[in-house]
């Protein structure tokens, strides 16, 4: 099997390349950060403080989280339940970066990435994926850009699903993110030594897609 991972800060645009880089090359695209916003989601809507270790941890056992591929999109099931459009709501992003600094909550999902990068030529995308989920992946990606980009890009976004959030807000959580993310004691974000670093600042959406496919064809094809 074929795997390739992508790391990188919050709204660098992960998530929108890898699912158009896996569709053009034919892999699974597994979204690492919807686990994540997933069990974030469920302990938010049990009125569970996300920073709290404990709590969290707790709440593990009652979570069932799924990755579906249906027509080649990636859906999430927590509990029987398609949250794919609930985890990608501001609060869900901030509980996110939250549980994912518990130990518990990583070890929980980490045999579930692995399981599924064993099964199929993939593209996996998230935090910590060629340094600690995959660190024998065929090709690393590091994928970055300003923070200022990241956040101009995910307001955009926010404003198109019509969430009234400003830019100085998506700038400001970007940032608070960005330093918990890469301060936590488990797994932090950081890239993989052998990773190949792309900076996306300026680019274009397709230019980017381009970038990454040809990287990765050049590394697999040697």
């Amino acid at each position: 099997m074929i795997n390739v991972a992508i790391d990188g800060p919050a709204g660098a645009g992960k998530s929108t390349i890898a699912r158009s880089v896996a569709k053009q090359l034919g892999y699974i695209y597994v979204d690492t950060g919807a686990l994540y916003r997933a069990v974030g989601v469920y302990n938010l809507r049990n009125n569970v403080d996300t920073k709290d270790e404990k709590a969290v941890a707790a709440t593990l056992a009652d979570i069932n989280v799924e990755l579906k591929f249906i027509d080649g999109e990636q859906h999430v099931i927590l509990n029987g339940d398609d949250v794919s459009q609930e985890i990608r709501q501001p609060e869900a992003s901030m509980a996110a970066s939250n549980v994912s600094a518990i130990p518990a909550v990583r070890t929980f999902l980490f045999d579930l990435q692995r399981e599924i990068a064993s099964k199929n030529n993939c593209l996996m995308d998230g935090r910590d994926i060629g340094t600690v989920v995959l660190p024998n992946a065929d090709v690393k990606i590091f994928l970055t850009a300003d923070p200022e980009e990241r956040a101009r890009r995910r307001f955009l976004e926010l404003q198109a699903k019509g969430d009234p959030s400003t830019y100085e807000e998506v700038l400001a959580d970007l940032k608070v993110r960005d330093y918990q993310d890469s301060h936590r004691e488990v797994a932090p974000l950081k890239p993989a030594e052998d990773s190949i670093l792309i900076n996306t600042t300026g680019n274009e959406l397709e230019e980017s897609i381009q970038i990454i496919c040809d990287t990765i064809k050049e590394k697999i094809n040697g």
